[in-house]
C-alpha cells in the first residue's frame, strides 16, 4: 500500500488561508458589533495580518515603522483618526444634516466624522469591500502603533524615554517648525520609528497637509500615546458598527437609489429607449475624448493629441477642463452628481447631439445617425459594489406601472489594476476573470483585442485576471503561484468578477437585457505588487498613465461609434 508523505505547506498556501482567516473574522466581529483590535477579540487578525505580511504594508513584521505603508494607509482614513478611542462603522444616518462636517480622506470618498475627541464615525456606503479595506487598514496601523510605543516606553508603569519626552513637547506646541526645529524633531522619531533621518526627512512632506504640515510627528505621537493608554492603564481603542449597518448592508440600498435616478433622468429626456452604452470610467475621460478637440482647437494645433490630454490631467489646468465642460454641456451632457451615498457620479451624453465632423477618431456617420446612442458613463464603484450598482442598473425601469428594460448594447469597464508581468503604465485584457478564495470564474468574450491596443506605444498583455477580496491583502507569494500556475493570472483587482457576475446573471438568467450584449474589459497597471519599489504604496502613476487611459477610452469609444 503506498504511504502518503507528509505534505509541506507553501507560503503560498499558508498565505491564502491568511487570507480567508481575516475574511472569516471580519465577517464574525461585524456579525458580533465590536470587537478590541488590541485586545483578545483582535487577535486572530493581527496574527494573521502579521502572518501575511502584504506588500503594500511593507515592513510590518519587523520591529521598525513602516513607513511608506503608514502613508497609504493615511492617505485612506480620516485626518484625526489616530487620536480616537473609539471607531464607529455607521451606514448613512443623518449625520450629513447635522452640524458635524464630513472629513473626508484623500484617496478615498467616504465621509467621516468626528464626533467628539474620542469618536470618529465612518460612514459605509460601499458594502462589505469597505468594511473590510477599513478593517484592515486599522489593524496594520494599531500593529504599527505598538510598535511606536514599545520604542517609547522604559518600564511597564509608564516611564517614557527621552526621545518620547521631545516629541510631546514638540506635538503640544503645534506650532509650524523652522527648518532646524523640525530636524531636531526628525532626529526623535527617528529613533522611536527605528528609522533613518534621511529616510524621514524623504517621505516627511508627502504626509504634509496644509492644515498640519507637521502631520508625521503628530501622527507618530497620538498612535503611540494611545498604545502607551492601552500597555499602561488597559483603556483599549475599540471599533464599533452600528445597528443600522449591519442591519441594511448587502441590501443594495444605495446601489437601487443610486440607479433609479439614473433611469428616472433617461426617461426624463426621453432617452430610455435608445441604445445604451454603459462605460465604467473616470469622469474626465470619455468627455475630453469627444470635447477637447473642438474646445481647445489653438492647443491641438500645437500639441499632440495626448499631450493635450496630459495638461488637462494637470491641477492647474482648471481654466482647461472649463472649456471642455462647458462644450460638453453645450453639446447635450447630461451631469448626475449623486446623492445616493453610491459616490459613483454619472454622466449621460446624447450622441446624436455632437458635431460628428468635429471628432478626431473613426466615426460611422450613416451607423450613428440612424441608431442614435446613448452613452453612460459611471464613476468607479468599490469592490463588491459593483455587483450592486450593475445589477441594479440593468433591472427594468418602472413608472406608473410600466416596465421598460433597457436597450443596453454593450458595458465597457475600464480602471486601473496591478500587473504581474510588465511595468506600471502597461495594458492588461483580460479574458477570464477568477474570484480569489472561491472556485467562481467568469469567461467572456472579450470584444477589445490586443491588437486593438499594440500600435499605442504602451506594451498590451492578454490573460485571465483576478479579482481580490482587498488589494492590501495581497503578498508576493500568492500572486507568484497566480502568475505561475496553469491560471496563467497577468493581474489583479477588485471588481471584476462583480462585474461579469451581474451582467450574466442581467442576461442570461433574469432576461433584463439582451442576451447578446457585448462586454468590454480593459485595465492600465497602476503598480507591480511583484516588483520591490513599484507596489500601491511606492505612489501612483503621474502623467505616465495618461496614454494607457486615453488609447483605452478612444479604442472603446471607436468600437461603439462604428
Amino acid at each position: 500500500m503506498p504511504t502518503i508523505k507528509n505534505h509541506v505547506r507553501t507560503r503560498a498556501q499558508e498565505s491564502s488561508s491568511a487570507i480567508e482567516r481575516m475574511y472569516i473574522t471580519m465577517r464574525h466581529l461585524f456579525n458580533r458589533g465590536f470587537y478590541k483590535p488590541m485586545g483578545v477579540s483582535g487577535e486572530t487578525l493581527r496574527q494573521s495580518l502579521l502572518q501575511l505580511r502584504p506588500e503594500i504594508y511593507g515592513s510590518i513584521a519587523e520591529g521598525k515603522v513602516e513607513l511608506d505603508g503608514l502613508l497609504y494607509v493615511t492617505d485612506r482614513l480620516p485626518q484625526g483618526i489616530e487620536e480616537c478611542y473609539v471607531i464607529n462603522l455607521t451606514s448613512d444616518e443623518g449625520y450629513s444634516d447635522s452640524h458635524f462636517k464630513p472629513i473626508i480622506p484623500k484617496k478615498r470618498r467616504r465621509n467621516c466624522y468626528r464626533i467628539d475627541e474620542e469618536q470618529m464615525n465612518i460612514e459605509i456606503t460601499r458594502g462589505r469591500s469597505e468594511i473590510y479595506d477599513i478593517l484592515t487598514h486599522l489593524t496594520f496601523l494599531f500593529i504599527e502603533s505598538h510598535k511606536i510605543s514599545k520604542s517609547a516606553l522604559i518600564d511597564d508603569e509608564g516611564k517614557t524615554t527621552r526621545d518620547w519626552g521631545k516629541l510631546e513637547n514638540v506635538v503640544k506646541k503645534g506650532k509650524k517648525l523652522s527648518q532646524k526645529e523640525r530636524e531636531i524633531a526628525i532626529t526623535h522619531a527617528a529613533n522611536i520609528l527605528g528609522r533613518t533621518f534621511s529616510e524621514i526627512t524623504t517621505i516627511y512632506t508627502e504626509f504634509s497637509i496644509p492644515s498640519q504640515p507637521e502631520r508625521l510627528l503628530h501622527l507618530v505621537y497620538w498612535l503611540g500615546k494611545l498604545a502607551i493608554e492601552e500597555q499602561i492603564t488597559n483603556n483599549k481603542r475599540a471599533i464599533k458598527f452600528s445597528p443600522v449597518l449591519r442591519e441594511k448592508i448587502g441590501h443594495h440600498i444605495h446601489g437601487e437609489i443610486w440607479a433609479n435616478e439614473i433611469k428616472s433622468v433617461l426617461h426624463k429626456n426621453n432617452l430610455i429607449n435608445r441604445p445604451l452604452h454603459v462605460i465604467s470610467a473616470n469622469m474626465h475621460g470619455i468627455m475630453n475624448v469627444l470635447f477637447a478637440p473642438p474646445a481647445l482647437k489653438t492647443q491641438i494645433s500645437k500639441h499632440d493629441i495626448f499631450d493635450v490630454y496630459r495638461m488637462l490631467s494637470k491641477n492647474d489646468n482648471v481654466g482647461l477642463r472649463n472649456k471642455v465642460q462647458s462644450e460638453a454641456f453645450k453639446y447635450g451632457m447630461l451631469y448626475i452628481d449623486d446623492k445616493s451615498g453610491a459616490n459613483i457620479d454619472v454622466q449621460i451624453f446624447d450622441l446624436e447631439k455632437i458635431d460628428i465632423s468635429k471628432l478626431d477618431i473613426k466615426v460611422d456617420e450613416i451607423t450613428l445617425k440612424s441608431k442614435k446612442p446613448v452613452i453612460l458613463v459611471m464613476d468607479y464603484a468599490f469592490g463588491e459594489q459593483a455587483y450592486e450598482t450593475i445589477d441594479e442598473l440593468l433591472k427594468p425601469f418602472n413608472n406608473k406601472n410600466e416596465k421598460t428594460h433597457l436597450n443596453v448594447e454593450s458595458i465597457s469597464i475600464m480602471g486601473k489594476a496591478g500587473i504581474l508581468e510588465g511595468e506600471k503604465g502597461d495594458i492588461m485584457i483580460p479574458s477570464a476573470h477568477i474570484f480569489e478564495g472561491t472556485a467562481d470564474n467568469y469567461p467572456f468574450k472579450n470584444e477589445l483585442k490586443k491588437e486593438d491596443l499594440e500600435s499605442g506605444g504602451v506594451d498590451v498583455y492578454e490573460g485571465s485576471m483576478i479579482t481580490v477580496l482587498g488589494t492590501s491583502l495581497q503578498n508576493k507569494d500568492i500572486l507568484k503561484f497566480f502568475f505561475k500556475s496553469t491560471w496563467s493570472v497577468i493581474g489583479l483587482e477588485m471588481e471584476g468578477a462583480h462585474y461579469q457576475k451581474a451582467i450574466q446573471a442581467a442576461s442570461r438568467v433574469r432576461g433584463n437585457i439582451r442576451e447578446d450584449v457585448k462586454v468590454r474589459y480593459a485595465y492600465y497597471a497602476s503598480d507591480n505588487p511583484l516588483k520591490t519599489g513599484s507596489t500601491l504604496a511606492s505612489g501612483g502613476l503621474g502623467t505616465s498613465g495618461v496614454r494607457p487611459t486615453y488609447l483605452i477610452t478612444r479604442t472603446i469609444l471607436e468600437q461603439i461609434l462604428n
